[in-house]
């Protein structure tokens, strides 16, 4: 058991930097420390399982988690994480204001605190395989577009989404109902994560989802509001965010590995996208906590 009065209270302006929301794909390994204990100050989650096991620990004992599993987090909720033996523990979360799920909660006239009726504290449900691929394409789709500048329309079509996922019957789900990316672009995203995938760039990712430019193209200006090339080269930055926050690689060699020709093109870019340099953001990396 934790002590629930010595949690720290996390505020959702610190991390959403003026967005609608915030989201972030987290990983537990195995043998990692548990995350610390805490609460979230004005804001809400929803984080869906998409690998691995591990163990929600909350304030009255620990439930499992596991591959398909979505959890809605509220902000009087306390809550930390571990990862699983063997592979650990990746999930997708979005946190939004407090404020402005509640209005939007009440437009759709369902309980604001209790969005998954009949589940335990925080309530979970756990997704019909059948609708997994759909429902992991819901989360891809906000993590894509919270790096693409969302607007509050994006956060209500995730809303949206989410509820008609936890609600969604045991048949096969038809892929079109929701606006959600089809299964097979959900794959391709995920697939340039690897940085094999990422140092071939838009290439790659190309002969990865065995269609042609053009159709990628089109799908993904349809579905995330982005280009290949800028997808790429933001997973690049991600990327790259991560090697600076936990290596001590040299930014040169970071650059490269991430798939950039040059350290001053690697620069520009990633002062456009995270408004500090590579060098600023490593000094500021052991401050930064994901919601």
């Amino acid at each position: 058991m934790y002590r629930v009065d010595v949690v720290a209270l996390l505020w959702f302006d610190s991390h959403a930097r003026g967005r609608p929301y915030h989201a972030a794909r987290v990983r537990f390994e195995p043998r990692s420390p548990q995350s610390d204990l805490h609460g979230h100050a004005d804001f809400y989650e929803i984080l869906a399982v998409t690998a691995g096991s591990g163990e929600h620990l909350l304030a009255d004992g620990r439930r499992e988690l596991r591959h398909g599993d979505v959890v809605f987090i509220r902000p009087q909720d306390r809550h930390a994480f571990r990862g699983l033996h063997p592979d650990g523990l990746e999930f997708i979360n979005v946190a939004f204001p407090a404020e402005g799920w509640r209005r939007f909660a009440e437009l759709a006239g369902i309980d604001p605190e209790r969005t998954w009726e009949h589940r335990p504290e925080p309530p979970a449900v756990t997704v019909p395989p059948a609708w997994r691929a759909h429902a992991r394409a819901v989360f891809e789709s906000a993590l894509a577009r919270y790096y693409s500048d969302p607007h509050m329309l994006d956060l209500t079509r995730f809303w949206s989404d989410v509820l008609a996922v936890v609600a969604a019957p045991r048949a096969e789900p038809d892929t079109a109902v929701a606006g959600a990316q089809p299964p097979w672009l959900a794959d391709v995203c995920q697939a340039m994560r690897h940085e094999e995938n990422l140092r071939g760039g838009v290439a790659r990712m190309v002969h990865v989802a065995r269609v042609s430019p053009a159709h990628l193209a089109r799908t993904m200006r349809t579905h995330l509001d982005t280009t290949p090339t800028e997808f790429v080269t933001r997973l690049r930055i991600e990327r790259a965010a991560t090697l600076l926050a936990t290596s001590t690689e040299s930014i040169t060699a970071i650059a490269h590995r991430c798939g950039f020709s040059s350290q001053s093109y690697f620069t520009r870019r990633f002062r456009d996208l995270r408004d500090v340099s590579p060098r600023e953001f490593r000094r500021q990396a052991q401050r930064a906590f994901v919601p």
